[in-house]
């Protein structure tokens, strides 16, 4: 039996729990479902950490489930909502843990992914699936959601919310000039494989000081593996000013550092999709992962990608022979990334976004 959609929902639930990446993607998706059906009331169930990042966002409940909790906070957060039917699921969480946490909700109708996407069996969790859509971004796959209920208004809006506290918090430590932001840490997870070298980011740093002026903030968590790698950049350019912002910004400040940078570069991060989504020039380096899936997805064009090689070469295949969400979990993968990739993106990135009058200084000076 085909379950019908909701002509006219009065109140959509979310279930997208992390990361800071995939909700800042799913972001667009909301204010689509928002310009479709602006009466609509909205609860999103989110992880601990990205509600944080998320605070504020306009016309949605934000309800955190923290997964440290587990089975206990699952019975906390069905006890909250004993009481309230939703219209609509959307299910956007592809894991078994947040399968498990939807069987307490109540709804009229439940939302997954196609079988093709669904991970850790998810289809069996729903009732309608999302219809095929064979190498989506990360981006489109939210948006697919949308689509899947009628909604046709698809253009993308993030409108994050960043208080003008956070915007002190950032110019506290970065007072008024041009900076770059590099945030160099991908999450420290078990054969993660997506930082680059501390030598490779020395010499961005040295390149965006000299060629463009550009002093340097190295943002990121305040994990060990990060303080570390702040460490090592800083001792290999004694002679560039570099701001450590590393585990010293809320995510709030975090955004308003990145918002008010003139390019940020990370790797396979929620940096880049925050940066993103503030619209802010964003340089992803990738080799491990596909950007084509899963690159800062308004400067996909400026993306730094060795992940075709980084196939060929440690997983012996062709790129077209593998899935489109396989990662190349290998220890050297991201140093085919060489620096001349890097300075020439990051070089044509700064051009294509200049302001007018400063372009045409520098084709005159050419």
């Amino acid at each position: 039996m085909k379950h019908s959609l909701p002509e006219h929902p009065q109140h959509i639930a979310i279930l997208r729990l992390s990361a800071l990446g995939d909700v800042c993607n799913l972001v667009p998706t909301v204010r689509a479902l928002q310009r479709r059906w602006p009466e609509a009331r909205m609860t999103w169930i989110v992880g601990k950490a990205e509600s944080a990042l998320l605070e504020g966002l306009s016309g949605v409940e934000l309800v955190v489930y923290d997964k440290s909790t587990g089975v206990k906070g699952m019975r906390a957060l069905w006890r909250r909502f004993a009481d309230t039917r939703f219209d609509v699921l959307l299910h956007m969480q592809q894991a078994l843990r947040a399968s498990v946490l939807s069987l307490g909700l109540k709804c009229d109708l439940r939302i997954g992914y196609d079988k093709a996407r669904a991970k850790d069996w998810q289809h069996w969790f729903t009732q309608r699936q999302l219809k095929p859509h064979p190498k989506a971004h990360v981006l489109e796959s939210f948006m697919d959601f949308a689509r899947l209920l009628g909604v046709e208004d698809t253009h993308l809006d993030w409108s994050l919310p960043v208080p003008e506290a956070a915007f002190e918090e950032a110019r506290a430590l970065t007072g008024d000039a041009p900076y770059l932001v590099i945030s160099p840490c991908a999450n420290p997870r078990l054969r993660n494989f997506r930082n680059w070298s501390a030598e490779g980011y020395a010499a961005v740093i040295e390149h965006a000081w000299q060629r463009h002026g550009l002093k340097t903030v190295m943002s990121g968590g305040g994990s060990p593996q990060e303080r570390d790698m702040g460490e090592q950049i800083r001792r290999l350019t004694p002679n560039v000013e570099i701001i450590d912002a590393i585990g010293r910004t809320s995510l709030k400040g975090l955004l308003a550092l990145l918002d008010r940078a003139r390019v940020v570069i990370a790797p396979d991060s929620g940096p880049v999709h925050m940066a993103n989504a503030l619209g802010t020039p964003t340089l992803g380096l990738y080799a491990t992962t596909n950007p084509d899936r899963a690159a800062p997805y308004l400067w996909r064009d400026y993306v730094v990608n060795r992940y075709p090689d980084a196939v060929e070469r440690y997983l012996q295949k062709s790129p077209g022979d593998v899935t489109w969400g396989t990662r190349v979990r290998h220890a050297d993968a991201m140093a085919l990334i060489t620096l001349e990739d890097v300075v020439g993106h990051l070089d044509t990135l700064l051009a294509d976004t200049a302001e007018p009058a400063a372009r045409m200084e520098s084709s005159d000076e050419g």
